[in-house]
């Protein structure tokens, strides 16, 4: 999103939530998931890393979200978890706790509310087997 020649996370989009459209109840999803209006509830990715939840500046969420990959330029009210990346562009805003892999955040993005790094399994298992990999070559591993 902000890097230039660098391969955006959202390739696809399956579904559009529409400036006008208000949602209320939880929302599951799989893809691409692009929101312009409003969504009351929470928003939960099915697993699967591809899947990726872009909020635009006119967006808002009132809700907790985990999604493997969030884009968001619009608002959040409630916990943020995202188990691959987040993009947090110029006019984003979240009220509550963002856990996150992997984190980009321009200047103007706001959070109030603390921000968490949480490895993500394919990370923390890459990690254990290079540990092991070590001790088996009878190197000790730095823990």
């Amino acid at each position: 999103m902000f890097g230039i020649g660098k391969r955006s996370s959202c390739a696809r989009i399956d579904t559009v939530i529409g400036e006008q459209t208000r949602i209320e109840g939880d929302l599951h999803f799989t893809g691409g998931l692009h929101v312009d209006g409003t969504i009351k509830g929470n928003i939960i990715a099915e697993s699967g890393a591809e899947n990726v939840l872009t909020v635009s500046e006119r967006g808002r969420i009132q809700g907790d979200v985990q999604v493997p990959n969030l884009v968001l330029n619009g608002s959040v009210e409630g916990d943020v978890t995202a188990t691959e990346r987040v993009e947090l562009a110029s006019h984003a805003r979240v009220t509550g706790n963002v856990y996150y892999n992997l984190i980009e955040m321009a200047m103007g993005a706001e959070v109030n509310g603390s921000l968490v790094h949480r490895r993500s399994d394919r990370r923390e298992a890459a990690v254990v087997e290079d540990q092991q990999s070590l001790e088996d070559a009878g190197m000790p591993a730095v823990k």
